[in-house]
């Protein structure tokens, strides 16, 4: 079944969504794969964020959810968490802004006390039909929140850091296969995951392995909030299993490659798309 026609304004809320995305909240079950980690996940209050926090916290991690203005949201995850018995902070602003990022890091030190995941998963899309549609200010803000943010968090992040330590990017199959009316977005997913493999050289010395994961099409609000409702009412339905793919259905992906039982894998990009190969 397509989802049905429906719009919001950015960036898109959980509450307005037709159907609720699922998150795991019903499903996921830890075992303890995380336990005694501390992971901060920006654009964590809702989507594939959100999800990771909730199957974070049931495998034992403390989570710092780093959101922009999206209280409701943001309040809702902590529920989950803190429902798993994990701590949980929230800190809200703009990644496009170097010194929020700095402050995210620092906040999960003082407060939780250690470091030993980052998730670089907040972003931002907007679609264009033309090049000349683009507006300027809007170019460098999608640069900032999708890629200059994941330079700022991780280099904040790193020297509190210890061997064994993580850090995840979230790409997109948009990186292999742009669609052309999504061009700046395009241009940061390709970035992530080069950020990634480079990271992954730079960072392997210090025993910090970096990697990340390529989304497909997810059922998340960013969908509605940035998307017309004639494409939100075929959103998926391009792809080889014909749907689009829920938050919950990343999560295992996310949380293997946090936990040591992938202490080899650095440098790696995986695809969740449904189907859709990514080079």
């Amino acid at each position: 079944m397509p989802e049905p026609r429906q719009q919001q304004t950015p960036p898109g809320v959980t509450s307005e969504m037709t159907p609720r995305p699922d998150h795991g909240e019903q499903s996921y079950r830890g075992s303890g794969r995380l336990a005694g980690k501390a992971a901060v996940i920006t654009g964590g209050d809702s989507g594939i964020g959100r999800a990771v926090a909730i199957a974070y916290a049931r495998e034992g991690a403390d989570i710092l959810v780093s959101y922009l203005n999206e209280h409701e949201d943001a309040q809702e995850t902590q529920r989950w968490v803190e429902g798993a018995g994990r701590t949980c902070v929230l800190i809200a602003g703009d990644v496009a802004d170097p010194a929020h990022c700095r402050s995210i890091i620092a906040a999960a030190v003082k407060e939780i006390g250690h470091l030993d995941i980052l998730v670089n998963n907040a972003a931002f899309q907007m679609p264009r039909n033309s090049l000349e549609d683009i507006p300027d200010e809007e170019w460098d803000r999608t640069l900032a929140i999708n890629i200059s943010a994941f330079f700022h968090l991780a280099k904040a992040a790193v020297p509190h850091m210890r061997p064994g330590s993580v850090i995840i990017g979230t790409t997109s199959v948009n990186s292999d296969a742009p669609p052309p009316q999504l061009l700046p977005y395009n241009v940061t997913k390709a970035g992530i995951a080069n950020m990634a493999g480079s990271l992954s050289q730079l960072l392997g010395p210090k025993g910090i392995r970096v990697n990340s994961v390529a989304p497909g099409p997810i059922w998340t609000p960013l969908i509605p909030a940035t998307l017309p409702p004639e494409q939100v009412e075929g959103f998926g339905s391009q792809v080889p299993l014909g749907r689009p793919g829920q938050p919950a259905e990343l999560t295992t992906v996310y949380v293997m490659l946090a936990s040591d039982e992938a202490s080899y894998v650095s440098g790696a990009r995986i695809a969740v798309t449904g189907g859709q190969p990514i080079l």
